[in-house]
């Protein structure tokens, strides 16, 4: 039954800013669908935990800074997830800052800060999750792109940058790593409802600006990308390989 490919029963899912916004829908979609998960943030996990263990799925907090991430230490934390969970099918690369500054004024830890988090931690994780998972044939990385992986933004050079490089990456891993069984794959989330995007909603004309681009007339919520996180975890995906799914309302369309 088709509906059985989506299920992801008996698997276990590494999930990064899990403690709250997109990355705990995130979590919490891929529990729903089946999944033990273990939670990464460098804040509390306890609330996206304590909602997993309700639905009779096992989760784990890792609590870790990943703006010094090395391949070394994305080695460790990989391995932490497979010594509590005892595998992992299941990589959800979701943590991210964004630093709003223009560009000619862009500072350099402005721009070294957010390339640390949205794309040296995403592809050392992706390294280490596929030495786990390439010996086995099998596994899904979910890398969390954006609209700015395909247009340039306001006053966000360097997250523009990273998220233009988290397609790249998707496609290249995707090129190495498909015949060997392990698909690699991103989200390209909209205009969403989150902290990041808060100082935008606070601005009157740049919140309106944006809904009335919206065809869905709406701005997202992290329910809204459940169904395609779960979609990449599972089997239903398996044909799937290097794709950048934007789930934004429709904006790319406008």
């Amino acid at each position: 039954m088709i509906l059985d490919d989506f299920s992801l029963a008996g698997q276990v899912a590494l999930v990064t800013g899990a403690g709250r916004g997109l990355g705990q829908g995130y979590a919490i979609g891929l529990a729903e669908a089946g999944a033990d998960v273990a939670l990464l943030d460098r804040s509390s996990c306890d609330e996206t935990a304590a909602q997993i263990r309700d639905l009779g799925k096992r989760a784990v907090c890792i609590q870790a800074d990943l703006s010094q991430t090395t391949p070394a230490q994305a080695d460790k934390l990989v391995g932490s997830v497979v010594a509590e969970l005892g595998q992992l099918d299941i990589l959800v690369n979701n943590a991210g800052i964004i630093r709003r500054q223009p560009a000619v004024d862009h500072s350099q830890e402005n721009w070294k800060d957010v390339l640390a988090i949205n794309l040296d931690a995403v592809f050392y994780l992706s390294q280490a999750a596929g030495r786990v998972m390439l010996p086995r044939g099998h596994g899904k990385i979910i890398n969390v792109a954006s609209m700015l992986s395909y247009q340039g933004g306001i006053l966000v050079p360097s997250y523009t940058a990273a998220k233009h490089a988290v397609a790249g990456i998707t496609k290249a891993l995707a090129n190495e790593w498909a015949a060997q069984g392990v698909n690699v794959n991103a989200i390209a989330p909209g205009y969403m409802a989150t902290d990041n995007t808060a100082p935008i909603r606070a601005d009157a004309a740049r919140e309106a600006s944006i809904s009335d681009r919206i065809p869905a007339a709406r701005w997202g919520k992290a329910a809204d990308l459940a169904g395609t996180v779960v979609f990449l975890a599972s089997a239903a995906s398996d044909y799937v390989h290097g794709a950048i799914i934007p789930v934004d309302g429709g904006w790319l369309t406008r």
